[in-house]
């Protein structure tokens, strides 16, 4: 008999992982504290539906390629469901430089790499709609309380859950395995080690914060044309800067900060100076102005960013048996790289298929342990370390230093390696190609560089010498002390009128 399955969140790991498991003859409850989205359309649940739960459920999102081509193959009517709610297919074709375009040439491959963008609104109403058709039992507005577990030969083995419904019912569900896909803010992990669970974790703070703006483009106004000189996404080393094209004319403005950038993080919470700063950026400024598009929100954050690993095995004990966490609530990276949703998914699928394989419920503990570092550790890692790069840049700018300075050869050796890379990937579509494989999650991160034509090409650009790489990675923007001059100088203005 298929075991019974009961999910705690409603999400999109939550719902992935529901519909993994549902395919595979499992029945499946999923257990989400919030409200459904409203019956109406994609504008309504964006505007209207309050996902506590989710606390980037109005900032950016996109499917990277591994995520949008395993939900292609596994569930090709919701990647419709998907095209019919406005949702984009940005292809490797569409990524390209537009100085590249004409040479372009197909190579076998290139059409899994796509990505999938709209606003994660949605995109999660359109999973959900989807799995409530699928078989899947969903209870909204259902809160959980506690864990059902017994305890033998020194193990936690858990039975079930604790919940209470919105008009304060108290009930247990009994179900054979329990996974955790309620996010950063999941209780589960203190409920257990109140019982005697051993978790721990590897917390690294990003230290910083971003903000998000919504627009949507007036009739008749066109995005802009790419234009590799005024990029829409980029790093003037104190702010990082992106947009995000979504439905129906719907795009999102993401500008990340320093947490130490106190007076920029104080005036870009004001959506006009939101507007100012974006129009000071090049790259933004084709986007926003008044003539362009219209504001749909004001600025809003979101911060307290860490990169998280939470383990559950020590010492080859796991902290409980048919127990699993899944997404955010086992494993965490910054999102301002993109990756949240994708490695959810990843993660949801490796599970899924783990279940199906092994029964041993300890085996199935530690094999799940084992499948979760091989799959996403390297993508932990990569996203650590882009982290702890652009701490060091911020810093280096804000006590004046110069950027580009090394010390020792192998600092250097680095440095002017990735220059390398950078200025590659902009002029060779090769290069560029195998980045993206990376960067969309379809190989470990760096692998594109085990190919020899690749490393042979990237240390040509080497030779040319890092002045000459370096300057295709500085945006075009105003630095940091002018940023600052241009908001006091509105300010000043505003405040004297």
């Amino acid at each position: 008999m298929n075991e019974s399955v009961v999910i705690v969140g409603a999400g999109i790991t939550g719902l992935c992982t529901g519909l993994a498991l549902a395919k595979n003859g499992h029945p499946v409850t999923l257990v989400e504290r919030d409200a459904p989205p409203p019956a109406g359309d994609v504008d309504e649940a964006f505007f209207q539906w309050n996902r506590r739960g989710a606390a980037q459920f109005r900032h950016p999102h996109a499917f990277l390629a591994a995520m949008s081509n395993l939900l292609e193959n596994s569930f090709p009517d919701l990647i419709e469901e998907f095209w019919r709610a406005g949702a984009r297919k940005i292809t490797f074709k569409d990524m390209l430089p537009p100085e590249l375009e004409s040479e372009y040439v197909a190579e076998p491959g290139d059409e899994k790499l796509w990505l999938l963008m709209c606003r994660r609104a949605t995109m999660e109403t359109v999973f959900r709609r989807y799995a409530e058709r699928s078989n899947l039992t969903i209870l909204s507005d259902t809160q959980v309380t506690g864990t059902l577990i017994e305890k033998a030969d020194d193990l936690i083995d858990v039975k079930g859950i604790k919940v209470r419904s919105r008009d304060g019912k108290d009930t247990e569900i009994h179900a054979d395995i329990v996974i955790d896909a309620g996010g950063r803010n999941s209780k589960f992990k203190e409920w257990l080690a109140d019982e005697g669970a051993k978790f721990s974790s590897e917390d690294d703070d990003a230290e910083i914060v971003y903000y998000t703006r919504h627009y949507k483009l007036l009739d008749g106004i066109e995005e802009p044309e790419r234009r590799s000189d005024m990029p829409s996404a980029g790093d003037l080393g104190y702010l990082k800067f992106g947009v995000f094209p979504g439905e129906g004319g719907h795009f999102a403005v993401i500008i990340c900060l320093p947490n130490h950038e106190h007076e920029l993080r104080e005036a870009i919470k004001d959506g006009e100076t939101f507007d100012q700063i974006c129009q000071g950026i090049p790259g933004l400024a084709r986007w926003i102005g008044p003539e362009k598009c219209t504001s749909t929100t004001s600025s809003f954050g979101f911060g307290d960013i860490h990169a998280i690993w939470h383990h559950s095995v020590h010492d080859q004990k796991p902290a409980a048996l048919n127990f699993f966490s899944v997404g955010d609530a086992a494993v965490r990276t910054n999102p301002l790289y993109g990756r949240g949703c994708s490695t959810g998914v990843i993660h949801a699928h490796v599970l899924a298929d783990l279940i199906q394989e092994e029964k041993d419920p300890l085996r199935r503990a530690l094999s799940f342990a084992t499948k979760t570092e091989e799959e996403l550790r390297p993508i932990f890692t990569a996203s650590l370390n882009e982290d702890r790069r652009g701490i060091k840049r911020a810093k280096s700018i804000l006590e004046g230093e110069e950027l580009d300075k090394t010390r020792g050869f192998k600092q250097w050796f680095g440095a002017a390696f990735g220059d390398a890379i950078g200025r590659a990937s902009r002029e060779k579509i090769h290069v560029l190609r195998g980045a993206m494989r990376s960067f969309n999650l379809m190989e470990k991160p760096g692998d594109f560089l085990k190919d020899w034509p690749t490393r042979l090409t990237i240390l040509r650009y080497m030779i040319k010498g890092r002045k000459h790489n370096a300057a295709i990675r500085l945006q075009r923007g105003p630095k940091r002390q002018e940023m600052l001059e241009i908001l006091r100088a509105e300010h000043k203005t505003v405040n004297t009128a």
